[in-house]
């Protein structure tokens, strides 16, 4: 396990979430997301990420085709300097949603084929999300929410383990289109933990028939 010069064991992301409908079938999906070794300021990761979804059904069943590209900054052992590397990659995923009365429920099957520095991976992830409105019964505008989640990631070669998220957190509706959270994740590897504060923008514009 490498050893990292950086001083706190929790750091924190902020994310940028964007969903914006082509038409009542094509969605265009659009992320940023800036991660740092502490609050701000010393950048472990950015990842660019986007992708073109269609609708099975209308609002519950949504297939996605995508690309994402990744900056990794990684302390080099006993120091204070920095190595960085690219990943390209290639996705596929499922999303199907539902509730049970009060209780949203989202699970995300994601497939990752992993351009990495003279390496290729493919690697699976299955990500379940509870969303629980607090004031209102709906995920309606001025609407504060309980969330969590938790996600696993799994290689296909060996290890086969590859880390795990769970979440918690807090978030508020702005409107139709905005909504904002923050929340604490810890993220279990293979050798070693990690924990993360998490603030985070959600941009979603349905779709107008003008």
């Amino acid at each position: 396990m490498l050893s990292f010069s950086q001083k706190s064991d929790v750091g924190n992301w902020f994310i940028y979430f964007g969903n914006q409908k082509i038409n009542k079938k094509w969605n265009w999906h659009n992320e940023v997301q800036y991660r740092n070794y502490n609050f701000t300021g010393d950048l472990q990761q950015l990842l660019l990420r986007t992708g073109v979804g269609y609708n099975l059904t209308e609002s519950n069943n949504n297939v996605l085709f995508g690309y994402a590209f990744i900056n990794s900054q990684r302390y080099l052992p006993d120091s204070d300097d920095k190595v960085g590397t690219n990943e390209h990659r290639i996705y596929q995923q499922f999303i199907t949603r539902q509730n049970f009365s009060r209780v949203f429920i989202q699970h995300r099957y994601r497939i990752e084929e992993r351009f990495l520095p003279n390496d290729f991976q493919i690697r699976f992830r299955y990500f379940l999300s509870l969303n629980i409105p607090i004031n209102n019964k709906t995920m309606s505008n001025k609407t504060f929410y309980a969330s969590a989640y938790d996600e696993i990631f799994i290689n296909m070669n060996s290890p086969i383990f590859d880390r795990n998220r769970i979440y918690a957190g807090l978030g508020y509706v702005i409107s139709k289109n905005f909504r904002v959270e923050t929340g604490f994740m810890a993220q279990s590897l293979e050798n070693t933990n990690r924990n993360q504060f998490q603030i985070i923008v959600f941009n979603n514009i349905p779709f107008t028939n003008n």
